[in-house]
């Protein structure tokens, strides 16, 4: 069987391509059955990776193993040597064309480049030094202890694929026990260092770039950063692509997931077709992508097919190299091979940990918590994997020195690979465990077990509901309530082994119980600004922005992110209006109002007219033009020379041209024609020009002055001043370019202090469940509660300054939100079969083709004048009669309120409130009929419109019962919205609709009085005003609330209660059999309830504003 034996590697004939494993079959070839291994292969691994599910490694080495086999076999068989020919053939190249872009790409994507960006020069430190230990010590080792006679060449190739870390292994297993995303991304990201670089230097030995003649240090170097920098390029532009197709509203997941993979595969071969590294390439393509440059839930799908081929690569690729050095000879391996492979093993790990040493005291002062903890873990994480084994076989390719055995170059690779795998991922595991890294701390188990006890409240109301229903009376409810509690053990730490029923609250510090929650509210920040983006709220590049700024901040010690922090947009804000500013100062205006004219005569108004023109503009414009071709001449030194009485002759035409342009604007202007930069401008170009011509003239009276011949030439080279008249010709356009970007700048900053105010918001609702201490749950508020209004003071301040830009950006808003709302309803018609699945696609299509024809939205609207915010009141419904009414019985627009209306006691604030034009203030005071005081601090020019309360009571007359009904129906929706607006999120409760269907409607309840709750026809019940007892439980409830789902019956405890009812979407009839209520648990705390009824305590009358900012103080 030696005819069919194969000898690892061919040597180089012309330019043949290199085979993987050797020489042609003696047989004819013919189509095997090599498709039919790879599937077995394929299937073989899924078996084995669902029975080892913990031991990924055991299933890649039975493979390897398998591999060998096989190997063997076709070694000793033509049969079988038949079936594997295919992959023998194959160039190495190809193999690592294959595979590794797929894999490289899930590894990058896996990254947060906000966390890698933060700690970039710490991983390039740590991958710079890993490189140098491995060139010096494991190059030494190899060519120490190795007796295969390998040269200095393929000593330095192996030492340097042997040093290669493994992106997705080397942080596997750290992954698996929830240590911080921080380190696994320092480890991920040093190793695609290493790799990018190891792979730029594979691919300048196999361009024989260093072979050339003219080959220098420096050449290599240049190549190296071209090589780089190209790549950073390409994989930069290619990612803009990819993240077009991914987030095409018109785009099916299926279609996405073909053309991102594609995409990913095209990247990596433009790469390396144009000489650069395809790897490195794709890290860019992966770092540039976050969870945002997806559509909603396409990336957990994308995500699935990335580690389903990267499994699936893997298997074949120990599997296929397996079989390359079954098919070797077996006289190769000896003894010595297995020593050689543990002395490898215990050097790559002592490289690996003398890299740590030697960085350590940089890491230690860097802005994450480095100790030495960290430094053991880490230092086990330099394990190898496929891009080691894919890049073996080119160090036989490239070597000077081909040697009897190449395959060893993959046996030990392989070997190394499997045992960094097994030894060094459980020594990761258990050094993180022994050392308390990935034990939860104190206050984070007392957040864990807040959760655990409020989702089992949750499951006892549960099934306290279900206990009312008829048909589980037979239920055995015990056994339910056994089955359904939860039981979680919360990691801890070690050295500080606390039992969790011992743990109190109360043991720990509010410091340490605040730093906590600052970390939690930081995640809800960064949850709600993504859910934001997704519903079409917040643009994408602000939700970056915020998710950025907020994991910037993560990691400094007792910081809570503030409206002001996130405010690089506000120094390049300043720095576009300085530069505008500027630009209007240069800008060039011809002010007519500057003429002077002398009664009849009529040479001087001539005179006035011809500079004032345009032609005489543009012929001063024609002048600097048609000088240029002079210019070149007289900075050619040939053609100068060759034509020096011309050009001379020329300068002096078009210096007398200047004097005559200067000499027309004088005469027009006198000494105003020096109040304007260019006019003088243009005269101390003339002045030059006069000056060069003198000095011309005294070289020709005295051609042995050096000094003067010099003075010549240097002014013969300040001519090129006359093209600088060309600015004014751009200045007009530069502005027109930076007023575009302000607005862009101002439409951006409003989008994210819009997003920060929502994201507090969305906080405050869930900091109950944070910690449960009050001291902590109030500092948490005051501390978002300041941090909201800082940022709503910024809207109003951001509205002032670019009013038809928010206009349009809050328009732009109301859009997509409204179009939102009709893409849910008709997902929910069809799933439910009343509009069928064709017609629910061209409607999806047509309202995905306005979300997108928002692209274009105009990028500034002007604001209404003052009548048309009449229009935008809700209970007036647009309503000519209505808005008429009020026309005539309010006060004109005002700057100001008459001093004598002015109340001189004092009084303090209690409540800020910031309000912005078109707000309404005062309508709770009118419709109780008592006043209430505000302290009004116009942060901008304010106009307000007054309708007095005798005159909001004459329409009450008038419109009776529907205007007030709806004066209160506005207020309970607002109220609801404000409060409870993640409860009401799938209700449609837009006010016309509620007016005109009774989706809701508002219930009165006087002192004493009493209501019956039934949930049949009352889906939730809200309190908006007053306060309320349950009949039954006799527990009190105070506005804003929703009713909890016990109660029953209700009766009013003030004088005056109101209450939203809000119906199910299909009403059913009333029954006998009443069922409760849901209940989100919500309610409004006695402290915030304070300054509700401070604010109705005073009569204010009715107004709407029209006003920039106003701050609204209430005592």
């Amino acid at each position: 069987m030696s005819n069919t034996n194969s000898s690892f590697w061919v040597h180089k004939e012309g330019h043949k391509p290199e085979l993987l494993c050797g020489s042609s079959a003696s047989y004819t070839v013919v189509n095997g059955h090599f498709i039919m291994l790879v599937c077995s292969t394929i299937i073989l691994g899924g078996f084995l990776k669902t029975l080892l599910k913990n031991s990924e490694v055991t299933v890649l080495m039975i493979l390897s193993l398998l591999g060998f086999v096989i190997g063997q076999l076709a070694h000793n068989s033509i049969e079988v040597h038949k079936i594997v020919y295919p992959l023998l053939k194959t160039p190495s190249y190809s193999l690592y064309c294959y595979f590794s872009p797929m894999i490289i790409f899930m590894a990058a994507l896996d990254v947060d480049f906000c966390i890698l960006k933060n700690v970039f020069w710490q991983v390039l430190l740590i991958g710079l030094v890993s490189l140098l230990m491995t060139f010096i010590i494991l190059g030494y080792v190899v060519l120490k202890f190795n007796k295969d006679l390998w040269d200095l060449q393929s000593s330095i190739l192996f030492s340097m694929i042997v040093g290669m870390t493994d992106p997705v292994h080397s942080v596997n297993s750290l992954k698996t026990i929830g240590i911080s995303k921080t380190y696994t991304d320092i480890i991920r990201g040093e190793s695609m260092i290493i790799c990018g670089f190891t792979s730029i230097c594979f691919g300048v030995f196999r361009s024989d770039f260093l072979h050339i003649s003219m080959f220098t240090e420096f050449r290599v170097i240049l190549g190296l950063c071209l090589d780089i920098l190209g790549s950073i390029i390409c994989g930069y532009s290619c990612s803009r692509i990819i993240q077009f197709i991914l987030t095409d509203l018109f785009s099916n997941t299926l279609t996405s997931i073909i053309l991102c993979i594609s995409m990913v595969y095209m990247t990596f071969y433009i790469g390396e077709s144009f000489g650069m590294s395809g790897m490195i390439a794709l890290v860019t393509v992966g770092l540039n992508f976050d969870s945002l440059s997806f559509k909603p839930r396409i990336e957990v799908t994308i995500t699935k097919f990335l580690i389903m081929f990267s499994s699936v690569y893997q298997q074949l690729i120990y599997t296929f190299f397996g079989i390359v050095i079954g098919c070797g000879e077996t006289k190769y391996l000896r003894f010595h091979t297995v020593v050689f492979m543990l002395i490898l093993f215990a050097t790559v790990n002592f490289v690996r940990l003398l890299t740590i040493v030697l960085v350590s005291p940089l890491l230690t002062h860097a802005n994450y918590e480095y100790n030495w903890r960290w430094g053991i873990v880490i230092a086990w994480s330099g394990i190898k994997g496929i891009f080691s084994l894919l890049l073996a076989p080119d160090i036989h390719n490239l070597a000077d020195q081909k040697v009897e055995s190449p395959q060893l170059f993959i046996l030990y690779v392989q070997g190394i690979s499997l045992m960094t795998m097994g030894i060094n991922s459980y020594m990761m595991a258990h050094s993180a465990r022994t050392l308390g890294l990935c034990a939860t701390s104190l206050p984070r188990q007392m957040a864990i077990q807040n959760a655990i006890k409020h989702i089992q409240e949750i499951i006892q109301n549960t099934i306290t509901l279900f206990k009312t229903e008829k048909v589980l009376t037979n239920v055995n409810w015990t056994l339910v309530e056994e089955k359904t509690k939860i039981e979680y053990i919360i990691p801890s730490d070690a050295y500080n082994n606390v039992s969790h029923d011992d743990i109190e609250e109360e043991s720990l510090t509010e410091e340490v119980l605040i730093e906590e929650a600052r970390l939690h509210v930081a995640i809800i920040q960064m949850s709600s600004f993504e859910k934001q983006c997704n519903d079409g709220i917040l643009s994408v590049e602000a939700a970056r922005i915020l998710i950025s700024a907020t994991k910037s901040f993560c990691p400094i010690q007792g910081k809570f992110m503030s409206i002001y922090d996130v405010s690089t947009y506000v120094r390049a804000r300043s720095w576009l209006i300085k530069f505008k500013n500027m630009l209007t100062s240069l800008e060039y205006h011809k002010d007519k109002a500057l003429f002077i004219l002398y009664g009849d005569n009529k040479f001087l108004l001539f005179v006035c007219h011809v500079v004032f023109s345009e032609e005489f503009e543009y012929a001063g414009h024609i002048i600097t033009v048609m000088y240029i071709y002079p210019m070149i001449m007289h900075l050619w030194p040939m053609a100068r020379e060759l034509n020096v009485s011309g050009l001379i002759s020329v300068n002096n035409y078009f210096v007398f041209l200047y004097i005559f342009q200067a000499a027309m604007k004088i005469i027009s202007l006198k000494r105003k024609y020096f109040h304007q930069y260019w006019n003088t401008l243009e005269f101390l170009i003339m002045l030059v020009g006069i000056i060069d011509i003198f000095c011309i003239y005294f070289v020709k009276l005295r051609p042995d002055n050096f000094a003067l011949i010099q003075m010549t030439v240097i002014l013969g080279y300040f001519r090129i001043i006359r093209f600088i008249p060309f600015i004014k010709l751009i200045i007009p356009l530069l502005i027109n370019i930076v007023d575009v970007q302000i607005k862009k700048r101002l439409r951006l900053m409003y989008s994210i202090t819009k997003g920060y105010v929502k994201s507090q918001e969305d906080t405050k609702l869930l900091i109950k469940q944070i910690s449960s201490r009050e001291s902590v749950y109030q500092k948490l508020y005051e501390i978002l509660e300041t941090n909201k209004r800082d940022a709503v003071k910024e809207l109003g301040l951001i509205e002032h300054e670019g009013r038809d830009v928010v206009i349009a950006l809050k328009t732009r808003q109301a859009i997509r939100r409204v179009i939102a709302k009709a893409l849910k309803n008709l997902t929910f018609l069809w799933s439910r079969g009343i509009i069928d699945k064709h017609e629910g696609i061209e409607m999806n299509k047509v309202f995905l083709a306005k979300i997108k024809a928002l692209n274009n939205f105009p990028m500034a609207i002007p604001p209404p004048t003052p009548d048309k915010y009449l229009h935008n009141i809700v209970w007036l419904e647009n309503k000519d009669v209505l808005i008429e009414f009020f026309k005539l019985h309010s006060s004109p627009p005002t700057f100001g309120i008459d001093s004598s209306l002015r109340s001189e006691r004092g009084s303090k604030s209690m409540f800020t409130e910031y309000c912005t034009s078109g707000d309404i203030i005062g309508e709770l005071s009118c419709l109780l009929k008592r006043e209430t005081e505000y302290t009004a601090i116009c942060e901008t020019i304010l106009q307000a419109c007054f309708i007095s309360l005798e005159d909001l009571y004459e329409g009450f007359d008038v419109f009776w019962p529907s205007l007030e009904y709806k004066i209160w129906l506005k207020f309970a929706l607002s109220v609801a919205y404000q409060y409870f607006e993640s409860s009401l999120i799938d209700e449609d409760l837009e006010f016309q609709k509620c007016v005109t269907f009774n989706l809701a409607y508002v219930e009165t309840l006087s002192s004493y009085n009493e209501m019956t709750i039934d949930n049949v026809t009352m889906k939730f019940v809200i309190i908006v005003y007053g306060s309320v007892i349950d009949t039954k439980t006799e527990v009190p409830y105070l506005a804003p609330c929703i009713l909890p789902k016990t109660c029953e019956q209700i009766q009013g405890t003030s004088d005056l209660s109101k209450l939203l009812v809000v119906q199910p979407s299909d009403p059913a009839k009333n029954t006998d059999d009443p069922k409760v209520m849901v209940s989100t648990g919500l309610r409004m705390s006695q402290r915030e309830y304070n300054w509700k009824r401070k604010y109705e305590e005073r009569n204010f009358p009715l107004s709407w504003n029209r006003s920039q900012t106003t701050r609204i103080q209430l005592p």
